[in-house]
C-alpha cells in the first residue's frame, strides 16, 4: 500500500560558538551533512569555497557571501522564471540598509565616521572581490536627506572563457519542453520514487532543494529518465552509472542551474 512520500530535512550546522574578543569561529556539523563535505570537489559548493579562500579581510568574506546569495538568485531566477523582472534585476542589483549592512559586518561600533567605513568595508573588501573572484563590483551610496541610507551593490559575472555558449536567457527549455501534456503532478511523483533520482542525489548532480522544484523534477522524469531506461537496456544499470559519474566530473557551473535540460 502506498503510504506516500518521506520527506527528511538536515540543519548543517546545528552549532556555532563566538567569542567578542578574536575573529575565531568554532563550528560543528551535522554527522548527516558530512558526506557531503567531504566530496565537496565533486559539489557545486567548491567553486564558492576556492573563491572566498582568496579572499583576506574578513569583510571582503562577508560581503561576498551577502553578493554571492543574491546573485545565484538572479542567474536562478532569469532562467526558471517565478519572479517579476524588477525582482530579478533586484537580485543582481542588490540594496541594503546602512543599519542592516553595519550589523551584517559586525561594525556597529566601529569606523563611525563613513569615510573610515566606507575604505574599510565597502572600498577595499569590493575590491579585492573583483580582483579575486568571478565578480565584478561596484556600489553607489543612496542618500536621505543629508546622511546615507542605503548602499546599492550592482553585481557583474566574469565570462566564463572555456564556456562560449554560457547564457542567461536560454527559457527555450522552459516555455517548450517543460510544458507536458500529462500532469506535472503525475510526472514529478513518479520522478520521486525513481531510482534515477536517488542516483543523481548520490552522484551530487541533485539537490535536497532541488527536489522541491516542481519544473526540475518533472522535466527529469519527462524528458531524461526515458533516455536513462533506453541506455540501462543497452548498458545495464552499470552504464547508466557511469554516465552519471562523467556528468559530474566534467560538469561546469552554469549547467547545474537547469540540471534537466543538462542531462
Amino acid at each position: 500500500q502506498d503510504k506516500g512520500f518521506k520527506f527528511v530535512s538536515i540543519v548543517p550546522i546545528p552549532y556555532v560558538e563566538w567569542t567578542d574578543y578574536h575573529d575565531e569561529v568554532l563550528i560543528r556539523f551535522s554527522p548527516e551533512i558530512m558526506p557531503y563535505l567531504i566530496n565537496l570537489k565533486k559539489n557545486f559548493t567548491q567553486h564558492a569555497l576556492s573563491e572566498i579562500s582568496e579572499l583576506n579581510s574578513k569583510y571582503a568574506v562577508v560581503l561576498y557571501r551577502w553578493l554571492s546569495m543574491n546573485y545565484n538568485q538572479y542567474e536562478h531566477y532569469s532562467v526558471k522564471g517565478g519572479r517579476r523582472e524588477e525582482q530579478i534585476n533586484g537580485y543582481r542589483n542588490p540594496e541594503i540598509g546602512m543599519k542592516e549592512l553595519r550589523e551584517m559586518t559586525d561594525t556597529v561600533t566601529e569606523y563611525k565616521r563613513f569615510t573610515h567605513f566606507e575604505t574599510r568595508v565597502l572600498k577595499e573588501p569590493l575590491e579585492e572581490i573583483t580582483n579575486h573572484t568571478s565578480f565584478n563590483v561596484i556600489y553607489e551610496k543612496v542618500k536621505k536627506g543629508r546622511s546615507i541610507d542605503s548602499i546599492v551593490f550592482h553585481i557583474t559575472k566574469k565570462p566564463v572563457a572555456d564556456d562560449p555558449s554560457y547564457k542567461l536567457d536560454d527559457l527555450a527549455y522552459i516555455d517548450g519542453e517543460i510544458r507536458q501534456e500529462e500532469s506535472e503532478k503525475d510526472l514529478v511523483y513518479e520522478a520521486m520514487k525513481s531510482p534515477y533520482t536517488k542516483l543523481l542525489m548520490e552522484y551530487f548532480l541533485l539537490s535536497y532543494i532541488d527536489l522541491t522544484d516542481t519544473a526540475i523534477l518533472s522535466g527529469l522524469q519527462k524528458n531524461v529518465y526515458p533516455l536513462y531506461d533506453e541506455l540501462k537496456d543497452l548498458r545495464g544499470l552499470n552504464g547508466v552509472q557511469n554516465h552519471l559519474a562523467y556528468i559530474r566530473d566534467k560538469q561546469d557551473d552554469y549547467s547545474k542551474k537547469n540540471i534537466a535540460k543538462y542531462l
